[in-house]
């Protein structure tokens, strides 16, 4: 008989043990810390046993499957246990799968992927689509499959759920890009975290399709140096050159052309709405991915040119005393940071900072000298900030405190500035995620009274 173990009581523990109950199978939920009470009370009402605070060792290793939330790193003893007893540890996202019948589509990446994937979905809604969106963004896949039934899903992978997927399959694939980040996870090792955000693209054959960024030396690297695996059809996207068999930007119009097979489109770039070079890669993966899916030109460009957005990825607060203020908080790794100053035409005051992830902060130094006048550093421990920064950025401040923070933004800003908050840095030392962040970011601007110095 199986015996399901779920660590985690988060979005995707919850809905884990909610889909193995569906199952009819022995569930257990085990989480070392609070459990919200909006999860106990989903809990309960399944019937599901749990416990917070602590894990039950000998209740725990009677399991003949693990399911572990992506937060809990491998590292840690209750998981080296687990797998010294020989127990499999999967992800949500692989137990789900097994329930699921599904058409997915994948989206990964170090950037760009909650945008790629909720334009996706966008399309997809617009178009009459019966879909779903989970993974790393909205409700949980597992619960989904629980309680509804769709023919589509577009699911965004964080490397953590990659790490925990063996048997699943991509229909469609994408990945907007690598670049290092959170590597305190992959033993400072940025091998070890391509490959896993290349474990997207595993199981898939000729009937599947992988879209990828040709401009990413890391993504190009990696093929080359495994063309044994990739089976399935491949579509790069370029923004630097022409393609004749794939999604390239037009030099001369400045337009969006996507050229592969018998499908010809383009986008007019003058109506896009959402700001950046990153946000064109971001809606060539995702037209392109709607267009293989099946979806009607006029549909997707509708929703391309009426879309605005997703929260806390370059966000435009407000624009008050002709001073820019963006809320950035998605923005938890150096690459991230970098597209957003590049989409800035302004002189920009910086807030950056939080828990460092073994970032290597020099590639964005170019970026800084022609856009940054200020850094104010935002976190429990601002040292590392600080050193990298110094001799590169005029004016640096170390701030503790949201409010530390805000008050020293009053003191520096001035008219035709973007105040921009994009920290580079995982948000876990002040706030409780990026949203948490983000949102707090959002009320104290929105709160702050305008003073602004000629």
């Amino acid at each position: 008989m199986e015996k399901i173990v779920v660590l985690g009581a988060g979005e995707s523990g919850v809905g884990s043990a909610i889909l193995a109950k569906k199952q009819n199978i022995d569930v257990f939920l085990s989480d070392n810390g609070d459990i919200a009470p909006k999860y106990i009370d989903m809990l309960k009402e399944w019937g599901i046993e749990y416990e917070q605070n602590t894990h039950t060792i000998d209740r725990i290793l009677d399991a003949t499957l693990c399911i572990k939330s992506p937060g809990i790193p491998d590292n840690i003893s209750i998981i080296e246990q687990i797998k010294e007893n020989n127990i499999p540890i999967i992800s949500e996202i692989e137990f789900g799968s097994r329930y699921c019948d599904a058409k997915y589509i994948c989206i990964t990446g170090s950037n760009g992927k909650t945008t790629t994937t909720t334009i996706v979905h966008q399309i997809l809604v617009d178009a009459g689509y019966n879909v779903g969106v989970a993974g790393n963004i909205g409700s949980s896949f597992a619960y989904q499959v629980a309680t509804e039934q769709r023919d589509w899903y577009v699911l965004e992978l964080s490397s953590f759920q990659l790490d925990g997927m063996s048997q699943f399959k991509a229909d469609l694939a994408i990945i907007t890009n690598i670049t290092p980040d959170h590597l305190d996870r992959y033993n400072y090792d940025f091998s070890l975290y391509q490959s896993s955000k290349f474990k997207i693209t595993q199981n898939m054959d000729k009937s599947d399709t992988l879209l990828y960024c040709m401009d990413d030396p890391n993504i190009l690297g990696y093929m080359l140096s495994h063309k044994e695996v990739f089976m399935m059809n491949t579509i790069p996207f370029s923004v630097n050159d022409t393609l004749l068999n794939g999604i390239y930007l037009n030099k001369e119009d400045n337009n969006i052309v996507f050229n592969f097979g018998d499908i010809e489109l383009v986008i007019d770039r003058s109506k896009v709405q959402v700001l950046g070079l990153h946000n064109v890669y971001n809606i060539m993966a995702a037209a392109g991915v709607a267009l293989l899916v099946g979806v009607d030109s006029d549909s997707i460009l509708k929703t391309i040119y009426d879309f605005k957005g997703v929260e806390h990825r370059m966000e435009v607060i407000c624009e008050r005393d002709n001073v820019l203020f963006i809320n950035d908080s998605k923005a938890t790794n150096v690459d991230s940071a970098m597209y957003a100053l590049q989409a800035i035409d302004r002189p920009v005051v910086w807030i950056a900072g939080g828990v460092d992830k073994g970032n290597d902060y020099t590639s964005i130094y170019p970026m800084i000298d022609k856009k940054v006048t200020t850094l104010i550093c935002m976190g429990t421990n601002n040292d590392k900030l600080i050193e990298a920064f110094t001799n590169v950025i005029p004016y640096i401040y170390s701030t503790s405190s949201l409010s530390e923070a805000i008050k020293c933004i009053r003191t520096v800003y001035k008219k035709g500035d973007c105040v921009l908050l994009s920290p580079m840095c995982a948000s876990f030392d002040l706030f409780k995620n990026y949203e948490d962040r983000g949102e707090q970011f959002k009320k104290a601007i929105a709160k702050m009274p305008s003073k602004v110095r000629e």
